[in-house]
């Protein structure tokens, strides 16, 4: 347990802990959300095509947060900011139990939308400043909380479905432990002292060439990630032609892989270096993304979606760390540039999956993807790491 003490009694074991800490509890409150989705679905009486078009509240709340995001992390501290985007996305969580029709859920969704990158920008930053206390990088580990936590979200989820426990109950509990994690922890971040210049950061501030490269890298990766999150199912089901009980199992194998691939990228990092580790993950997710295209059978496609997985694990941390290092701007700043183009691939990619599989194959639509991952390898091999 992370106790309160004192300022100078305060190591960077304790940090590290604490922001750990932050990055579970954002994970937890994503996965317990996803976790519930049909239940809500099945309440309100909504399509897929209704679902579907109610999830882009999420991002409408997300991309106008980013900017702003970085501006109050650079002038308020990430410190503070991270304890305001908790409260509101752990309370944003509840709304989404307790709306009771569409016109409430959607500005409940704006809102968890805004709120989680409102989180996730500041945990990032305070993630950035903590790896500085190390000499070895420790940057994909805080990004392996959120992985586990969507392991731990999805089962607290499917333990509450089985005893029929009402989303609203669910996420009051999931509420109660972000505020006594947030409590325990909070003391663990990074103190922040405002800049003198803070005042004069304008709110959008264009990125130099080196963080659009860092940028084009996570574009391209979040495709990767956007592509495997939302078709993984569709893939094994109707391309794979899975039995029920299998139909998953992609999807489950790609985030295994995620996760432990995250726990282990600042051990690789260490020793290859952030640059061979990104043309390795890059390389990784195309041969990946081929198998499971070349021979959509059970086996080879469940070790085609593992090797994504090991492939897109370690990119976005690193290119996090990287660009926190930005020496045009704020850590906060560059943080939301990048992640504000990452975002966008991560928005098309699975929108470009449905169109491209529409007009040729699923199975064309998963080429294409593996494309993005060689770009992941070309850009990194010229981009400053």
């Amino acid at each position: 347990m992370i106790t309160l003490a004192l300022p100078g009694q305060i190591t960077p074991r304790t940090h590290r802990l604490a922001v750990a800490t932050w990055f579970f509890l954002q994970g937890l409150i994503f996965a317990s959300w996803a976790s519930r989705i049909p239940t809500i679905q099945q309440r309100l009486g909504l399509t897929e095509g209704d679902l579907g078009l109610l999830l882009l509240a999420i991002p409408l709340g997300q991309l106008p947060s980013l900017p702003l995001t970085g501006w109050l992390v650079h002038k308020y501290g990430s410190r503070r900011t991270a304890l305001a985007g908790s409260m509101i996305y752990s309370s944003a969580l509840v709304g989404l139990g307790w709306a009771p029709s569409l016109w409430l859920l959607v500005p409940c969704l704006v809102l968890f939308g805004f709120a989680s990158n409102l989180m996730n920008i500041s945990i990032n930053t305070q993630a950035v400043g903590v790896e500085a206390l190390y000499p070895k990088p420790i940057m994909a580990s805080f990004h392996g909380m959120w992985s586990l936590a969507g392991f731990t979200g999805a089962a607290i989820g499917t333990a509450m479905i089985g005893w029929g426990v009402l989303p609203e109950f669910h996420f009051l509990l999931i509420l109660a432990l972000i505020m006594v994690g947030a409590m325990l922890s909070f003391n663990g971040l990074l103190p922040h002292s405002v800049s003198e210049d803070a005042a004069e950061q304008p709110l959008f501030v264009l990125p130099d060439r080196t963080l659009l490269s860092l940028g084009a890298i996570a574009f391209c990766a979040l495709i990767c990630e956007g592509a495997m999150f939302d078709w993984s199912g569709v893939y094994f089901k109707k391309v794979v032609q899975a039995d029920k009980g299998w139909v998953g199992a992609g999807y489950t194998a790609f985030m295994s892989t995620m996760a432990l691939g995250r726990f282990g990228a600042d051990w690789l990092t260490a020793r290859l270096g952030p640059r061979a580790v990104i043309q390795l993950s890059g390389c990784l997710t195309a041969v990946g993304l081929l198998i499971a295209v070349s021979f959509p059978t059970l086996g080879p496609a469940l070790f085609g979606f593992m090797l994504v997985g090991f492939g897109t694990s370690s990119v976005v941390p690193l290119v996090y760390s990287a660009a926190g290092k930005s020496t045009v701007m704020s850590a906060g700043m560059a943080l939301a540039a990048v992640s504000t183009i990452g975002f966008l691939g991560f928005l098309i990619g699975p929108p470009i999956i449905g169109l491209v599989a529409g007009a040729t194959s699923l199975r064309m639509s998963y080429s294409l993807i593996a494309v993005m991952g060689l770009c992941v390898a070309a850009v990194a091999s010229k981009a400053k790491l």
